[in-house]
């Protein structure tokens, strides 16, 4: 991971936001020869005592579920929109390009849930992504009993605690506001996730670059 303050997000309820908003993350781990593995998930978080639990489910005998039976250590991955960001939008123009993007690493380890747990989640992670439905054909309490007792045994659900919370929002933050500014136009005449990156961008204008206080370049020479 990129480990430059600069480009670090600080507040906890940006990140639990973030998480929120792009739920769809790479569960990766290993067994414990080494051999790696990874799948993609919808995952739920949820805060118990202060601590923060993520929630998801996998088919049972996949090379990731027997990974996490033999080694519980797990990292998920939660990734936003993305973009290239041309040098040549810069008020100097002679160095590398690079790419904007938002990442969050969950570090802990994976515990499998008990059978009636693995209901009670999907009975929210469906309600939750029915909108709130609750007369949605596919919110668990409405799915057809021949389905559930084919699927339900074919899953298991795991909770990871957040041992370690890690975090990149690179967002040209160690540009000349110029820069940005130029940056944010270009983004926004690309379109798509260019886009949204910009409006990312825009949030954090007034922070990194308050009237009356001269932008110092040195502050990003490590």
């Amino acid at each position: 991971m990129y480990h430059f303050s600069y480009f670090k997000e600080k507040d906890k309820q940006v990140l639990l936001q973030f998480m929120e908003e792009y739920p769809f993350a790479f569960l990766t781990g290993s067994f414990l020869s080494g051999q790696q593995v990874a799948t993609q998930i919808p995952v739920l978080l949820e805060e118990r005592d202060g601590e923060l639990y993520l929630q998801g489910h996998i088919m049972r005998k996949t090379d990731h579920h027997k990974a996490f039976m033999e080694n519980p250590n797990a990292l998920l991955v939660f990734t936003g929109p993305d973009c290239y960001v041309s040098a040549s939008w810069y008020s100097n123009p002679s160095i590398g390009s690079t790419w904007n993007y938002m990442s969050v690493h969950i570090s802990g380890q994976i515990q499998f849930m008990p059978d009636e747990a693995l209901v009670q989640f999907m009975r929210r992670l469906t309600l939750k992504f029915e909108k709130g439905n609750g007369q949605s054909p596919t919110f668990y309490d409405n799915l057809p009993d021949n389905f559930i007792s084919k699927m339900m045994p074919a899953i298991t659900g795991f909770e990871i605690k957040a041992d370690k919370i890690e975090n990149v929002f690179k967002l040209s933050q160690n540009r000349d506001e110029k820069s940005y500014q130029h940056i944010i136009t270009k983004l926004e005449e690309q379109g798509g996730k260019g886009t949204l990156i910009a409006a990312e961008m825009k949030k954090r204008t007034e922070e990194l670059f308050p009237p009356g206080v001269e932008w110092d370049a040195t502050r990003f020479d490590s």
